[in-house]
């Protein structure tokens, strides 16, 4: 029974700390560092409808990325150009790490979350 419990024990992955349930809406408008990074996204040719993007510290040291667009539909498409092009932006020219993963909060025109994203391996 003993090298049956150690075996499993031996077997379970890292535990990972649950993403906190965070806000479903919050206020449109942004701090004025989110607003200067997303202008200088845009200027790098990024996505007009991303008007605010702020970094946070996230657990397990992901980073929390929360995004503001000018969207207001969820539509997954859309979502995914955006994270794959803020995210290259992100890492490529403002040298953010995702060693160990990252978390995004996307949030549309009337402050409404849209899309919630966990990328920690």
């Amino acid at each position: 029974m003993a090298g049956c419990a150690l075996l499993v024990t031996a077997c379970t992955e890292r535990e990972r700390t649950a993403a906190p349930a965070g806000p479903t809406v919050t206020s449109t408008a942004a701090p004025s560092a989110a607003l200067a990074l997303a202008e200088r996204y845009h200027r790098a040719g990024g996505d007009e409808s991303v008007y605010a993007i702020q970094q946070e510290a996230g657990p397990d040291a992901a980073p929390l990325l929360i995004l503001r667009t000018t969207h207001t539909d969820s539509d997954n498409s859309l979502f995914e150009k955006q994270r794959d092009s803020v995210l290259s932006y992100l890492t490529r020219s403002e040298r953010l790490s995702t060693a160990e993963g990252y978390l995004m909060d996307v949030f549309g025109r009337d402050g409404s979350l849209l899309h919630r994203w966990d990328a920690r391996p």
